[in-house]
């Protein structure tokens, strides 16, 4: 078995007690990013920070985890992959402690920072699973490893708002940190060693992320593909909630459960994965694109008529689709020639997440300035735009490596 070049690991293959490992470090690494949305309003008042400068709360975590992907998720090419992720973790518990003892608003953005550095580790666990087995069945292991990322995304913000309910916002990272030295305790003992053999030096490896983003039509249209994707899912996961208390009269409780509900769409994790590895990558992107910008279509009369259960289906064919492209994504991704897979994964969820990033800055504007009826227009037309950029590969074919697309 290969990754593209020759590396150097200690087994062959993921047994599913590993996979289920390394599925649940990405979705607890992950969720670090999300703990704190809802509490923002706990937070700020307990460390004085002014209201207007509560977002950064928010923000610096994201901003720290965007520096990560494109800093510290490169390393995975030049350095054995599973210190790497070990190292990750135990940095992540000791930025957690930091944010949950911090006696001052400046030692706790710098805390947030640093969590959402180390947290970027999640992303380097996705390439080095699928280095450990073959192409044949690598959509299926990125499907279910992406299940438990996508897990920890969603149940994150229900799982902070009971818990600071009964125990105190700092509770919330308490716990977190102790589950990041657990799966650092369980991670040590399961995870074999990867390292590539042609390595080349860090400066090297970040200069030339620039030429493999040029160079790979593949990864270009992945990465806007999702990236676009990952926008609408933060669209309506940021103006959800606002609609639910407005429209529905839900407390957090009630969000809490509607959260839950739509973090059922990591069920399509695997099933995508199996699709891949078919050959349905192409058929897969236009049902994950259509379904997107149908299902923001329909939310729209869903709120407007006050129907709840068909806002949950919406809600859950959203996340399925935003997921089955994902998974769909990172197959084309890590199928690719050449052995940088980390960097292939840095540059992808870079603009993945940037653009993503977007989608939370535009939800409370498009519900503010037009209510719920404008953020699903502003979803369909962002899903209008990403499936007609797709179309043009039916156009004009793009000739890549061997998968069938």
């Amino acid at each position: 078995m290969s990754a593209g070049g020759k590396a150097k690991f200690a087994v062959k293959g993921l047994s599913p007690a590993l996979t289920l490992a390394c599925a649940v470090a990405c979705g607890t690494m992950v969720a670090n990013l999300y703990y704190a949305q809802p509490l923002v309003d706990l937070i700020a008042p307990d460390l004085g920070l002014d209201e207007s400068y509560a977002g950064l709360i928010v923000t610096l975590t994201q901003l720290g985890y965007g520096a990560g992907l494109l800093l510290l998720v490169p390393l995975a090419d030049c350095l054995d992959n599973r210190r790497l992720i070990l190292s990750t973790l135990l940095a992540t518990a000791v930025a957690l402690v930091g944010v949950a003892t911090a006696p001052s608003e400046f030692l706790f953005l710098v805390a947030t920072i640093l969590v959402g550095v180390c947290a970027s580790g999640a992303q380097v666990i996705v390439p080095f699973t699928a280095s450990l087995v073959p192409e044949e069945i690598r959509g299926q292991t990125i499907g279910n490893v992406m299940a438990g990322l996508l897990t920890g995304i969603m149940l994150a913000r229900p799982a902070a708002s009971l818990i600071a309910n009964y125990a105190g916002w700092r509770a919330v990272f308490w716990i977190s940190s102790g589950l990041m030295l657990l799966l650092f305790t369980w991670l040590a003992k399961t995870l074999p060693s990867y390292r590539l053999q042609e390595r080349d030096h860090y400066s090297k490896i970040l200069r030339s992320m620039g030429h493999i983003l040029v160079s790979s039509r593949p990864l270009q249209r992945r990465a806007i593909y999702q990236g676009i994707a990952f926008m609408v899912f933060n669209l309506f996961w940021t103006a959800s909630p606002l609609v639910l208390t407005h429209r529905f009269d839900f407390d957090q409780k009630d969000i809490a459960l509607f959260a839950l509900a739509g973090a059922g769409g990591a069920l399509a994790a695997p099933v995508a994965g199996r699709l891949g590895d078919r050959g349905y990558v192409r058929a897969g992107t236009a049902v994950a694109l259509s379904t997107i910008t149908l299902s923001c279509l329909f939310s729209g009369f869903a709120v407007s008529w006050h129907w709840l259960t068909p806002l949950v289906i919406f809600a859950v064919t959203l996340d399925a689709a935003v997921q089955l492209n994902q998974i769909l994504s990172q197959r084309v991704i890590f199928s690719l020639p050449g052995h940088a897979r980390g960097r292939l994964n840095a540059i992808y969820m870079t603009i993945v997440f940037l653009l993503g990033a977007m989608g939370s800055a535009v939800a409370t504007f498009t519900y503010h300035e037009g209510g719920w009826w404008m953020t699903a227009l502003t979803g369909t037309g962002l899903g209008l735009l990403v499936t007609g950029l797709f179309a043009t590969e039916w156009v004009k074919p793009t000739k890549t490596h061997k998968l069938k697309r």
